[in-house]
């Protein structure tokens, strides 16, 4: 592992315990406790060993580092202030299961509800809660660590659709370090858990689909119940792809076929019986009803100063149809320079316009994906077009598809290193033959011959 990167993720981690104690020091030991196992793990599942663990302890440092920010300076309502709001309802869960609170309270009532979108969120902040006390500092850590995993979970991604280590590796720098992904995992938000999951979920697919595995199936099954009590409607899209991944995955052998079918029936009954097809249908009452949709959308773009297309009417097919050019493209490049009004839109600056210097990379990757990689690939086009077409009907606030673009983004790293790793060995065969040519010149002069040209 590098030195300095072991040296300066030590220092940081060491802080950490430091903040607010005793607080600070649980945290501490909840990290000193998850962070080597899963780096075990991911150590354990990869010949590029010191690559890949210096990426997640790089990752890991960054969003330590942003959250003791955070907490030292009290910035949680400057960057996420549902932070708060999970602190507030997980402590209230813990409570009421230590006897103090009364399951009548109407507090508790909307606390434990699993009918309320996000339900997950609040049992999760009360289970650490009820190991660690009352620890917002730990609770975050948690997240950040959960962040820090999906780095080396895209690397393991990207190699397994693509087979190549400059893809991976370059997918995985990306999650690990662009300031989105630090800032939405780095504290006590859902966001994190989320893009996690979805990486979880399509890797362990593609990787039943190679060889059936209950491990994989019990993930997969693991990550799709997550995603549903983080965020219901992208559960959807998520088992789409999934299902459709399975029936048109890679192999068309007899063993392959059955195996697939296998993987995806104890999926769909593993799924029944923990009731999340009972949530489905509760979601689906909302998720598809263009009329809920359009009251969702209007009080986002009324809600704040960063809203847009007000006038947009999507409780239609057609409505929601015309709304998909504008959605998308707010979706995809927001905020805009020149709609930056304040100091929170300003900062992201630097990092939009990096984003979009990166959009030919990324429409050059999908290109050759579309060409050369449908088949493995299948699960992550189709779940990032069904989202990106979903937000971009449904989204009306910059600041919350800024905030969920992550989602989508996380994918699109891997199109944007496959464009980039086209590019550069495009580019190092140019360098190659312009040099073959040069020698080859050389050793005519050398040798009093003339130059052919």
């Amino acid at each position: 592992m590098n030195k300095p990167l072991l040296i300066g993720s030590f220092l940081i981690f060491i802080a950490l315990g430091f903040v607010d104690p005793p607080n600070g020091m649980v945290a501490l030991i909840l990290l000193a406790v998850l962070a080597p196992l899963i780096f075990l793990i991911f150590r354990s599942q990869t010949d590029d060993k010191e690559f890949v663990a210096n990426i997640f302890f790089a990752a890991l440092a960054a969003r330590i580092l942003f959250g003791l920010l955070l907490h030292q300076f009290d910035l949680r309502e400057f960057f996420g202030g549902d932070a708060n709001t999970y602190d507030r309802l997980g402590t209230l869960i813990r409570e009421y299961w230590s006897g103090k609170l009364a399951a009548t309270d109407p507090q508790v009532l909307a606390a434990t509800s699993t009918a309320r979108p996000g339900w997950g969120m609040n049992y999760l902040v009360a289970i650490l809660y009820s190991i660690f006390g009352r620890n917002i500092l730990a609770a975050q850590t948690f997240c950040g660590i959960v962040g820090a995993a999906t780095a080396p979970m895209i690397y393991f991604l990207a190699q397994t659709i693509f087979g190549n280590k400059r893809v991976a590796r370059v997918s995985a720098l990306s999650i690990a370090l662009f300031p989105s992904f630090i800032i939405w995992s780095g504290q006590l938000l859902k966001d994190g858990l989320i893009v996690f999951l979805l990486v979880l979920t399509i890797t362990m697919v593609l990787k039943a689909q190679e060889k059936f595995s209950y491990a994989a199936v019990f993930a997969i099954i693991f990550s799709l119940f997550g995603i549903i009590s983080l965020r219901f409607y992208i559960f959807y899209m998520v088992a789409a792809a999934v299902a459709g991944s399975f029936i048109v995955g890679a192999g068309r052998t007899s063993i392959s076929i059955v195996r697939r079918a296998t993987a995806l029936a104890l999926i769909g009954i593993a799924l029944s019986y923990i009731g999340v097809s009972r949530n489905a249908e509760k979601g689906i009452e909302v998720f598809g009803d263009l009329r809920k949709v359009q009251i969702s959308r209007l009080d986002q773009a009324q809600s704040a100063t960063s809203g847009f297309n007000e006038d947009a009417d999507v409780s239609t097919t057609s409505g929601a149809l015309s709304a998909v050019p504008l959605g998308l493209a707010y979706l995809m490049l927001a905020p805009f320079p020149w709609q930056m009004t304040n100091f929170r839109q300003l900062i992201t600056l630097p990092e939009v316009l990096l984003w979009w210097a990166m959009m030919p990379l990324m429409v050059y990757g999908i290109w050759y994906t579309l060409k050369n990689r449908l088949r493995p690939a299948l699960p992550i086009l189709l779940f990032s077009g069904m989202l990106t077409l979903a937000y971009s009907i449904f989204q009306g606030n910059v600041g919350t598809a800024y905030r969920q673009r992550t989602q989508i983004q996380v994918f699109l790293f891997i199109f944007i290193a496959v464009g980039w790793t086209l590019w550069k060995e495009r580019r190092e065969d140019r360098e190659l033959i312009r040099r073959s040519r040069l020698r080859a010149m050389n050793e005519q002069m050398r040798a009093g011959g003339h130059i052919e040209v």
